[in-house]
């Protein structure tokens, strides 16, 4: 049977990150996506020119209406903007306590628009990230939310036990942003695993972290192997980036299709 996956998160009117993002990751994964839209977004490759927040009463009636009518084998969280639909959405799931929540803390895009408002980002921690099986931070944002920096492999297993402290037992720091190659170190309770990869030689990175989160969501339905849903997830992004599109002007797409492509 087709496993359900929801994913809550912003649009992204260029289609390369956000909603857009998410659904095609867990379609081209043969899984079934469901989407509760948070906020509504103008953006393209070079960057974010508005956002306009989803009154937290929508959010709520849309995470009703999916939960109250479809089984959802997984849950997947993007970006959520303020402390108002954190809240809406840390009550919700704990009301319909789906098995598997994968979430990406979206802070900042990839060319560098802030997508967390500041006194959004205590209620996050607070509420969101006790209630994920994965967390999904890359370097910057594994900084902001272990308060402090990571300057080499040392520090970011600091940051994984500093972040583990807030109540998810299994976190994922993502390397893409770091030098040499993109490594992505797992924390899952007391275990550390590395996941290492080429690093892609491509300027089309819009939506990798998006791609990333919604691969693992949908692996993780399918296998309830938590590393092996990580080495999946990053092959599939690996493969992505290599066949990413020139769409743009700015941070192309990566080509969430590449296995249609390949196939």
């Amino acid at each position: 049977m087709v496993k359900k996956i929801l994913t809550i998160a912003g649009s992204d009117s260029s289609g390369g990150a956000g909603i857009q993002a998410d659904i095609k990751t867990i379609s081209a994964l043969g899984c079934y996506a469901m989407s509760v839209i948070c906020s509504v977004t103008a953006q393209n490759t070079r960057g974010v020119d508005a956002i306009h927040d989803v009154p937290p009463d929508i959010v709520a009636a849309q995470i009703d209406s999916v939960f109250s009518d479809i089984e959802v084998d997984a849950v997947k969280i993007g970006m959520v903007s303020n402390e108002d639909n954190i809240s809406v959405i840390a009550e919700r799931l704990l009301r319909y306590k789906p098995n598997i929540i994968v979430l990406d803390p979206v802070m900042v895009s990839t060319s560098g628009h802030n997508l967390l408002k500041s006194a959004a980002q205590t209620t996050l921690i607070e509420k969101l990230i006790p209630l994920a099986s994965l967390v999904t931070p890359n370097l910057p944002e594994a900084e902001a939310l272990s308060g402090m920096d990571i300057r080499s492999e040392d520090d970011i297993e600091k940051s994984l036990y500093k972040i583990q402290s807030l109540g998810c037992e299994n976190v994922l720091i993502k390397g893409g942003h770091g030098g040499g190659e993109p490594i992505d170190t797992l924390l899952t309770g007391d275990d550390i695993y590395k996941f290492s990869s080429k690093r892609i030689n491509t300027n089309n990175t819009h939506g990798t972290g998006c791609t990333l989160s919604s691969a693992i969501a949908a692996c993780l339905a399918k296998t309830h192997n938590l590393r092996l849903a990580v080495a999946q997830a990053k092959d599939y992004l690996t493969y992505a980036l290599e066949n990413s599109y020139a769409v743009g002007h700015g941070h192309g797409p990566v080509n969430h299709f590449w296995i249609n492509k390949k196939n």
